[in-house]
């Protein structure tokens, strides 16, 4: 099997679980306790939070350790919103910033959606005409789970701080596979996953700018600075450390040799395979993202074929897949009823080959080919 699913969830690294098979096997004491068991506990803790800290240039102080991304994500919202305030946010965002969001609209906050240009990207000075004397927050996504495009969250908290509102950025996808630092990027919360840069999954964490008060929303024992009760899940965040320290590491190289490979996998996509467009901005987008439209084909019976053929790719975002609406970044993009259906996204990770890419084309052609043959369109686009 050929996986080309690292948008959706990575191959845990060997040294990762490694080192996890080490904690669980010996340091089973619970981090808030005084002895000897807890201490060793409370310092396999700090010493990943210095590892997540260092992969986005921030201080060990400012992470705080989450279930993953989606429950960041409803911490930075709304850990911020009080009373009925005003949120600016984007159409193209995460469902774990938009279900948020569309709930405080139900009591009483206000949300401005903001919509990408044709190549998936968020005009800055939207985002500015957007904010109001009400607004307390501004969340804008630094790459997109689908197409893979970089937003431009540098200008984006330049205008956020003039007006002294606070910017969160949903990170995950980008976590990794660019070099990022807060301090230069700039917002004052910022979202990371695990199991996005090859740790486990089930844990991730939230930055918070030094100085920035939030709400807690899980309440119980005040682990976490009182921010995220709940004993700590020692084993995960021991292997998302160590998954930072490896990705801190080798990013240089990494990105390179998956850009090579993205790179190699477009081109021959977009010479071999007619009728098909190569969608996002070509440039201002993570290495291992590559989303296609495929004409006259079904997505969806694009991706079961596929697996048949020993190849695990995907339409988007994992976490909504299964309920068979389609695709709001792509509606947000504009794209058509056939665009949208016929969409496909391969993402690229660390442990792929150039041969693995090269028999995926194949077996892409092949799929496409098949479908293609019994398709209701075929005779509109000749195929």
């Amino acid at each position: 099997m050929i996986y080309l699913d690292n948008a959706a969830s990575t191959a845990v690294r060997p040294e990762v679980l490694d080192e996890m098979m080490q904690i669980l096997s010996k340091q089973y004491g619970n981090p808030s306790s005084i002895h000897g068991y807890g201490r060793a506990a409370e310092k396999t803790i700090n010493i990943a939070r210095r590892d997540v800290a260092a992969l986005i240039g921030s201080l060990p102080g400012e992470i705080l350790f989450t279930s993953g991304g989606t429950e960041s994500n409803n911490m930075a919202i709304h850990g911020v919103m009080k009373g009925t305030g005003h949120i600016v946010t984007t159409s193209i965002e995460h469902d774990a910033v938009l279900e948020p969001c569309r709930m405080l609209e139900k009591s009483g906050h206000t949300v401005t959606y903001v919509t990408p240009d044709k190549s998936g990207i968020i005009d800055v000075q939207k985002i500015t005409n957007a904010i109001t004397e009400k607004t307390q927050l501004v969340s804008v996504m630094l790459a997109n789970n689908e197409i893979g495009t970089i937003q431009p969250i540098e200008q984006i908290s330049q205008e956020c701080r003039k007006k002294g509102i606070l910017l969160h950025t949903d990170a995950v996808q980008a976590v990794g596979k660019m070099p990022i630092n807060v301090h230069d990027l700039g917002p004052d919360l910022l979202s990371v996953s695990s199991h996005k840069i090859n740790g486990p999954k089930g844990v991730g964490a939230l930055y918070v700018r030094r100085g920035v008060k939030l709400d807690p929303i899980i309440l119980g024992g005040g682990q976490e600075d009182g921010m995220r009760s709940g004993t700590e899940n020692v084993s995960g965040i021991a292997g998302f450390g160590a998954a930072c320290r490896i990705a801190h590491e080798n990013l240089e190289n990494d990105t390179e040799r998956i850009m090579s490979l993205k790179n190699h996998l477009v081109e021959r996509i977009c010479a071999e395979i007619s009728h098909t467009t190569y969608n996002g901005d070509a440039e201002r987008r993570i290495c291992g993202n590559a989303h296609f439209t495929f004409f006259g084909v079904n997505g969806e019976d694009l991706i079961i074929k596929l697996d048949e053929y020993g190849i695990a790719a995907s339409t988007g975002s994992a976490c909504s897949v299964r309920t068979q609406k389609a695709s709001h970044v792509l509606l947000a993009m504009g794209f058509s009823h056939e665009q949208i259906t016929g969409s496909l996204r391969l993402s690229i990770g660390i442990f792929n080959t150039k041969d693995e890419i090269d028999t995926a084309v194949s077996a892409i052609k092949k799929a496409v080919t098949e479908l293609r043959a019994v398709s209701p369109l075929k005779s509109k686009y000749g195929f």
